[in-house]
This record gives C-alpha cells, structure tokens and sequence, in this order.
C-alpha cells in the first residue's frame, strides 16, 4: 500500500501513522486481495482496501464483484486522482442493477490541484461516467488528510441518507469528530439512547428488590457515558491522536476540557450524578405529580427522570467539551488544513 492511501483509511479512523493498529505504507503495489483495516475503538466500523478494478477489455463486472465480495460492504468508495476509467462505471452499474445505492465516486485532490484544476478534472470525470451510461453521475472532491474540507460532509450527508438507519448510526458514532456539525449529531443521537437507559431505568425501579435499580442504574450509565466519551473524542488517549495529525500541542487540547466524565467515566461520578438528579426532582410540582399517582409507580417515575436528567447533562457537557476542541483543531490547524496533500488510491470500501 502506498503512504497516501494508508493516510486516508487512518484519518478515517482517528489514526496516525505512529499510532497503534495503523495501516502500514511499506508496500508500493496494489493489493491482490482484501485487507482489512477495524477501527480500534469502534469494534462495529471496518475499512476494507479491496483490489482495484481492473482496466483491462473486455471486463466483466460480475466477475470482480464476485471476486472481491462486492455486496456485502454497506459502501463503496470508487476513488480516483485524475477521471475514473470506464470499468470502475460498469461496476457502478451493475451495483445499481442489483439495488445497490451506497456505491460513490470520490476524487481525491493532490499538493498540485487547484480550484481550477480540481473543477475541471470533476468536469472530465463526469462526460467520462455520463459516456459509460451512468445517469446524473456525481463526484465528490476529497482531501483524505483534512476530512472537513470540500465536499467529504456532503459524503456524509447522502451516506446516512442511503444506509439503513442503524448502519447510518455506526458510521456516525465511530467517525472522528471532524465538525461542530458532527458533534451535535453524535450528541443527539445519544440522547436517543438515554431515553432507553431511562424507560429501562423506570422500569427496574418498580421491581421491589433493594438495590437492584441503583445497580442497573449506574451500569447502564456507565456504558452509554464511555461510550460518549469514545465517540465524541474527548478521552486523553483520543484528544493526543488529534493533536498529533494537526501538529498541536496535547496539553493545549487536553486543557479545553472542563467535563470531569471527558478525562474519565467513573462510576462514582456518574452514582454522584444521578444522586444529585434525583434530589433536584425533589420539588413541591414533582412530589404533587406523585401524590396523583399510583404507589408502585412513583419510584419509576423519579428514577426515569433522574436518569434522564443526570445522564442528558453529561452528554451536553462532553459534547461541549468536544466543540471547544474541534473549533480548537481547525483553528491551529487551519494552515495545514488548507494545503492539498496528493492522493492516489484504489478503490476503498466501508
């Protein structure tokens, strides 16, 4: 694999090429066969390099497609540098004759591109795919070492468009945070999964068993916070990884944090929290509520909104934490990010 594309399938993961789990750049050939390269934080996300299309005549695409295990990819990137060749199309086609949505064409931009440059090679690519029978083709231009720059956050738009929802979900949580867009988006789609923790909550709170609630309580929280603090890339270990790629101090990042669950979820913390949730609900207006209901039901009750509350609050502030460094990153960075460095890959698949 060349040094360009082992960048892009580690900046797509949050990695270096000094981190752990990297991919390698030490081999300048074409893969022969497909290499897979997981995520190590997100055990559900997996770039898979496959061998590029042929461009050999005739070619057939269904023999590729077989080869390489085409359909069983949630998304393919067909990437090129200068305009895709004809066979990459056919593949395209034949993706879309078999209900296949998720296939993009991406050009990758290089040191040398212009605006100029980069316009007219999308111009080209398009006359090329629209001559090969690909209707309304579209191309996204790509700097695969500064993931929000041009046109990689439309990418991600179409993408949780196209994927089922759940699929949509995985790719979201286990990106990089890129932009305060994506930060809100991890956020909200975590208050989802807190309104779960919380009916789950309220229900275990009505089983008369001591302790039982609390212990639940506290472990779901537990793991839905971690997994935040993961996604959102607020822990020590995440804030160090980005500063390395844009060339920034560590400590300057690690200082923007003010969330005490951003440098570490413990459990004490999050039992302080949903502690301190449960005594704010203890009001004249929730306790009237009460009063209305019946017996069994208010310990469901107060725990759902303590749960809903406490972990709903951490959320905001870790996400808080996460815009503060990502506003921090493009800023510092903004002269890195804005020179194009030169790609030249093959086909990458998600």
């Amino acid at each position: 694999m060349d040094e360009e594309k082992a960048t892009f399938i580690n900046f797509l993961r949050g990695l270096s090429p000094g981190d752990e789990g990297a991919a390698l750049s030490k081999f300048p050939d074409a893969p022969e066969e497909v290499a897979g390269y997981p995520n190590p934080k997100h055990s559900d996300f997996r770039l898979w390099d496959l061998p590029p299309v042929p461009n050999t005549s005739p070619f057939e695409p269904e023999g590729y497609m077989d080869r390489v295990k085409f359909l069983r990819y949630n998304a393919v990137f067909m990437t090129f540098t200068l305009t895709p060749q004809p066979n990459s199309a056919q593949v395209f086609l034949e993706a879309r004759s078999l209900q296949r949505e998720t296939v993009y064409f991406i050009l990758l931009a290089s040191a040398k591109d212009t605006e100029k440059s980069l316009e007219a090679k999308r111009k080209a690519s398009l006359e090329i795919l629209t001559s090969e029978g690909v209707a309304q083709p579209k191309v996204y231009q790509v700097i695969p070492s500064t993931l929000e720059k041009f046109d990689f956050p439309g990418l991600l738009e179409d993408l949780s468009r196209d994927l089922p929802e759940i699929r949509a979900n995985a790719l979201l949580l286990a990106l990089p945070t890129l932009t305060s867009a994506l930060v809100t988006q991890k956020k909200e789609a975590f208050k989802a999964l807190v309104w779960a923790a919380a009916l789950l909550s309220g229900g275990m709170s009505a089983i008369p068993v001591p302790l039982v609630a609390s212990m639940v309580d506290s472990s779901v929280a537990v793991w839905i916070l971690t997994k935040a603090q993961i996604s959102l890339c607020v822990d020590d270990e995440l804030v160090e990884r980005l500063a390395r790629q844009r060339g920034i101090e560590p400590l300057r990042l690690k200082g923007l944090r003010t969330c005490t669950l951003s440098v570490e979820v413990t459990k004490a913390e999050v039992k302080k929290r949903l502690a301190a949730a449960e005594k704010n609900l203890t009001t004249v207006s929730s306790r009237l509520v009460e009063m209305a209901m019946p017996r069994h039901a208010r310990s469901a009750s107060r725990s759902f909104a303590a749960m809903l509350a406490a972990l709903n609050g951490a959320i905001d502030e870790m996400a808080a934490d996460a815009e503060k460094v990502v506003a921090a990153t493009l800023g510092e960075g903004n002269d890195e990010s804005c020179r194009l460095n030169e790609w030249h890959l093959s086909d990458l698949q998600l």
